[in-house]
């Protein structure tokens, strides 16, 4: 695994905001993914060790203006969205960072409008290379569209790359074991989350 210096390491929490991943969420098959799996609960654990170890946390969130001016219509994914009984919506609930993931104040939020990753059409590229991030640790859902298009976004932008692998989540359940060994294991470094829960830990103390 690299270094992860804190000084240029940042952890990624992608989508795991009420409207994907909390108990009304618009994905209750992802939802009951992420918390039975115990997803949740690990990417808090490592945004709270990260935090105490100096290491910048992110949050990613997806979201869409009430009138859907600028979002994608292109695929399937995007029309079936739309028509969700729970929408994504600027400023409401949905789009909150779910528990028990703690947004602290010294976090960064980065929304995004439309496509499917974090890393296309924000700022987080320009904002992670001001604070002269080279490492991102990813986490979140879902391992079968957003992390993968995270993780190959940062790849081609020149940031190594680490995914916790029971810090992310899809469906099937399967489905996360698959594209992380066909994948991603082939472009970024596969870890656990205790692995980073100890390294970290062993830097704030």
């Amino acid at each position: 695994m690299p270094d992860l210096d804190p000084a240029t390491t940042a952890l990624l929490t992608v989508e795991c905001q009420n409207g994907v991943v909390g108990e009304r969420s618009a994905l209750p098959q992802l939802a009951a993914a992420a918390r039975d799996s115990g997803m949740l609960e690990r990417v808090a654990a490592l945004a709270d060790a990260a935090r105490g170890a100096g290491v910048q946390v992110v949050h990613a969130v997806a979201e869409r203006r009430p009138d859907g001016l600028g979002a994608n219509t292109n695929a399937r994914l995007f029309r079936a969205a739309g028509k969700l009984p729970v929408r994504q919506l600027s400023g409401s609930a949905a789009v909150e960072v779910a528990a028990p993931v703690v947004v602290a104040e010294q976090d960064l939020v980065v929304r995004r409008l439309h496509g499917l990753s974090p890393m296309a059409g924000t700022d987080l590229d320009a904002l992670l290379r001001n604070l002269g991030i080279r490492t991102l640790v990813v986490t979140g859902v879902s391992s079968n569209i957003a992390i993968p298009n995270t993780v190959f976004d940062a790849v081609n932008l020149g940031y190594r790359v680490v995914v916790p692998a029971d810090a992310i989540a899809g469906v099937p359940a399967s489905c996360t074991a698959e594209v992380i060994r066909n994948s991603l294991a082939l472009v970024a470094t596969i870890t656990t989350s205790e692995a980073l829960l100890a390294r970290w830990t062993a830097r704030a103390s």
